[in-house]
């Protein structure tokens, strides 16, 4: 398991325009379509990461939060299927459906919507705002596997409060740490 941060895109990067398989449902997924009216996350993850695993609950938790508040969550999976096989589309739908989540997972078989987000890690979070323009972009919170800090999801939610308060978030972000993405 290799430590990874975060690339941490501008801040006010516009959102990415890509259209990916909805491995949930084997139909095409276009972004433009799918924006929240208040805002919307983009979460790179995977199968089989430790630090993706750590923090699912929580992530299917929040986004359970934030999706009756018009933020819509997008979940994406960049890595090799070829050295990864448990990160292939299947496996995706499978991991979806025991997970319960509530977003669609998106296959980037091309990887060319990493390379677009200048994503490197898994879980790799970026909050959008409803001009598409980034806001937050980095960790969930401090937990990681094996340090005893609970997952609490605190950065993101704390993102997610001045998303629909129109407030600036001065906090400090702070890069992901997890595994790298698997490039080809």
């Amino acid at each position: 398991m290799s430590l990874t941060p975060s690339n941490m895109l501008p801040i006010g990067t516009i959102l990415p325009t890509f259209e990916l398989i909805n491995t949930v449902n084997n139909k095409p997924f276009h972004i433009a379509e799918n924006k929240g009216v208040n805002g919307t996350v983009v979460m790179f993850i995977c199968n089989h990461c430790p630090f993706v695993i750590h923090v699912n609950k929580m992530l299917v938790s929040i986004a359970v939060n934030y999706q009756n508040k018009g933020v819509n969550f997008i979940a994406i999976s960049s890595n090799d299927p070829v050295s990864y096989p448990e990160d292939g589309p299947e496996n995706m739908k499978y991991h979806a459906k025991i997970n319960h989540y509530p977003f669609p997972y998106l296959f980037d078989k091309a990887q060319t919507v990493a390379k677009a987000f200048d994503a490197a890690c898994t879980p790799d979070i970026f909050i959008f705002n409803n001009l598409s323009q980034l806001i937050y972009r980095g960790q969930l919170d401090d937990s990681r596997p094996n340090n005893d800090i609970p997952v609490t999801g605190s950065d993101v939610i704390h993102a997610l409060e001045c998303l629909l308060k129109e407030d600036n978030n001065t906090r400090k972000q702070k890069p992901s740490i997890g595994c790298n993405i698997k490039w080809k």
